[in-house]
């Protein structure tokens, strides 16, 4: 199960659970802890790439409802 679904704030924005778990696995992983590098150099190496293409994916699903809306509104 994922971890945004254990005692944490509600996080309002669009996708916000997967977001908070990328979030932590790029602050746990050894690129970070052990290389002391930054979570954005991390992300750009490849860390966590499963968390990063789903939470892109969620985005991207969000991005797609909105133009469709407006698509629709407009007809």
């Amino acid at each position: 199960m994922p971890r945004y679904y254990e005692e944490k704030e509600e996080d309002a924005r669009a996708c916000g659970g997967v977001r908070e778990d990328l979030r932590q696995c790029l602050l746990e992983s050894p690129c970070v802890l052990q290389e002391n590098k930054s979570p954005k150099q991390c992300l750009r190496e490849g860390h966590c790439r499963s968390l990063q293409m789903t939470f892109f994916a969620c985005k991207r699903s969000m991005v797609s409802v909105c133009i469709a809306f407006s698509v629709s509104g407009s007809l």
